[in-house]
């Protein structure tokens, strides 16, 4: 079996020709996600898939958006600019790729993953938001001239402080992890007694790369230093585009924090942002949100004050020292379960959680584990399933795998051991002999 998009009944929104419409997209990303590799055809197939895909994504898009505005969708305006970002901006950087690599196997699989994450997570939410299933994740976007306006300023701000020529990837970030980061807070008063949040994240290959590499004994790791210098851009970052922001009455800085990718992420479970932009600067990627004006109180962490940024800064590398931590994914359908395992093993272990097998695949994607604990029983796609994706993807196939089981049963563990898991766990062991055999994995 290769690695395939599974069509679940959840993606259905009820109105017919656009459930056709996406069953169709899934459809030809799938023969491309087959076809990829076959020999002496892979560049001609792709070519002539993703144009294909293309095309039928645009005239989707189109036809959809009649659909909208024919039933008076208040969210009209807003879906359309999501579908702009993704043919405008999304699909030509990625065939810009594409063709400077002249169809490598790593520029078709980041175009493969990309379309495939985007249709997954857009037809589940804004797509169910036509019919009132669900609420728009992008209600509050800024006006597309204020956007651009930003847009336009990050790009110049980059150039003219490291020389870096950056494009915009998407403009409807939504959170994702893109590797190893450092995630800085602003928080802004107004004269209405409204507050404007900014959250600048620079991946630390980008630090590393910019404000590292204009250093004598370039250092390997982010460090105190890097980590302070890289506040200090920020904050010019923010004077700079605070002449772009649509309240021209904003006054002072009122907070700064450094951020875990927890507290991070949470912001986007529980806010609407405003702008959020992820850019590609070539050294790193680089994300820039704005959430304004309502703030969940005991969000932030200790603010940042003259008087103990050092020791902030210095507290927050080693609480975040997630480069030193193993990294392990748990893949189970059962919340509490996932729960559990991550209250077991966050301590000692850089914890991420999923709810199914082709959320597994994009988590991998993004943040390679070194661990991934799979739930054999799960519905849809089983856990032998998941680990055929897995074993079938070359740059995945050595990442152990163990998985987690309500019984052993003798005709899974046969179905199983040709994929070569790492062992198995059953889920009615003690907690404590379950953490004991992760902790003996990675002891081996």
């Amino acid at each position: 079996m290769s690695n395939q998009l599974v069509w679940q009944d959840r993606f259905n929104i009820g109105v017919d020709f656009i459930d056709q419409e996406h069953k169709k997209l899934f459809s030809i990303l799938n023969k491309l996600l087959a076809n990829r590799n076959k020999d002496g055809k892979s560049q001609w197939v792709c070519q002539e898939g993703i144009k294909y895909f293309k095309e039928h994504a645009m005239r989707h898009f189109s036809e959809e958006e009649a659909y909208m505005a024919s039933i008076s969708y208040a969210g009209y305006e807003t879906h359309r600019r999501l579908h702009d970002n993704f043919r405008k901006k999304t699909i030509p950087a990625l065939e810009k790729e594409l063709k400077q690599t002249k169809y490598s196997e790593d520029a078709i699989n980041h175009f493969l993953g990309v379309c495939s994450g985007w249709l997954i997570g857009h037809t589940l939410t804004e797509d169910h938001a036509i019919t009132g299933k669900t609420m728009s994740k992008w209600a509050g976007l800024m006006p597309e001239e204020e956007q651009s306006a930003i847009e336009k300023t990050i790009i110049q701000l980059l150039y003219d402080m490291f020389r870096l020529d950056s494009k915009v990837i998407s403009a409807c970030y939504g959170g994702e992890k893109f590797g190893e980061g450092i995630y800085y807070r602003l928080v802004y008063s107004t004269g209405q007694d409204e507050k404007w949040e900014l959250i600048l994240v620079f991946e630390e290959k980008l630090i590393l790369n910019t404000i590292g590499g204009m250093m004598d004994d370039q250092p390997g790791t982010v460090n105190a230093f890097l980590v302070n210098a890289a506040r200090y851009v920020s904050r010019q970052f923010a004077e700079r585009l605070r002449e772009c922001l649509a309240s021209s009455d904003i006054l002072e800085i009122k907070e700064e924090n450094l951020l875990s990718y927890d507290q991070f992420q949470k912001k986007f479970e529980n806010e609407l942002p405003q702008c959020s932009l992820l850019l590609d600067t070539g050294e790193g990627y680089f994300a820039f949100c704005v959430m304004a004006p309502h703030l969940l109180q005991n969000e932030g962490g200790v603010a940042i004050q003259t008087e103990n940024a050092m020791d902030e800064v210095k507290k927050y590398l080693e609480k975040n020292k997630s480069s030193l931590k193993k990294k392990i994914l748990i893949v189970d359908d059962s919340a509490v379960m996932r729960k559990a395992m991550s209250e077991l093993l966050k301590k000692d272990y850089e914890i991420a959680t999923v709810n199914s097998g082709m959320a597994a695949i994009r988590s991998i994607t993004l943040n390679r584990p070194n661990l991934v604990l799979l739930d054999y029983e799960m519905p849809v796609c089983d856990g032998c399933q998941v680990l055929e994706m897995i074993r079938s993807e070359e740059d995945f196939a050595d990442i152990p795998v163990i998985f987690l089981t309500g019984s052993m049963d003798k005709e899974k563990v046969k179905r199983a051991v040709a994929l070569k898991p790492e062992g198995y766990l059953l889920k009615t062991l003690p907690p404590a002999e379950i953490k004991k055999n992760i902790d003996q994995h990675f002891k081996k």
